[in-house]
């Protein structure tokens, strides 16, 4: 029975919160937290290499068409970011690329910890240190991980998902929404 549950709270977690409101990515500030498209399986293979793609786990066409949908949907929108930041991932390093937002960044904070859950809390201080410290109007798009994503909002995000969040100069994060535009 306790399986049952978890299994079902898991479910509603990765469940979108209503009807997109694309009014939280318009206002300044606004942080859009980025699950990576869809890369079929989960973690990654023995011996994982992070410079080497043909090592990981990779998006496959869907993932790369729901990526290219997404960021289409996004412009169609009007929304506009200043920074465009990645995990070192190729499935994240892909996602941001075929979304064609700007120039992408790769950000070390933003690398997943699901392989070795040890650096999660050091990873998750340098993102909310790193995001509390941005100007009060940037517009910024992390395309990261579930594992990130859960630990700085404990939301199960779906791939291609976005969390809005706003946070705080103290480090406080305060999730503002969610927008699954193409699940």
């Amino acid at each position: 029975m306790k399986k049952f549950i978890l299994a079902a709270a898991l479910i509603l977690c990765a469940l979108p919160a209503g009807a997109n409101d694309w009014s939280l990515l318009e206002r300044p500030g606004a942080v859009a937290m980025m699950r990576h498209a869809l890369a079929p399986g989960g973690g990654d293979p023995a011996g994982f290499v992070i410079d080497a793609c043909e090592t990981q786990r990779n998006l496959d066409r869907r993932g790369r068409e729901q990526a290219q949908r997404i960021g289409a949907r996004l412009r169609e929108q009007g929304i506009a970011f200043d920074t465009v930041l990645s995990s070192q991932w190729c499935r994240c390093l892909d996602t941001a690329r075929e979304m064609a937002m700007g120039t992408v960044e790769e950000f070390e904070p933003l690398n997943s910890f699901f392989g070795n859950r040890a650096d999660g809390p050091a990873r998750t201080a340098a993102l909310r240190d790193y995001l509390a410290d941005r100007p009060d109007d940037s517009r910024i798009l992390l395309v990261t991980h579930q594992v990130n994503i859960t630990a700085l909002t404990d939301i199960f995000p779906s791939s291609g998902e976005i969390v809005v969040i706003d946070v705080a100069q103290d480090g406080t994060v305060d999730v503002l929404g969610r927008l699954l535009i193409d699940p």
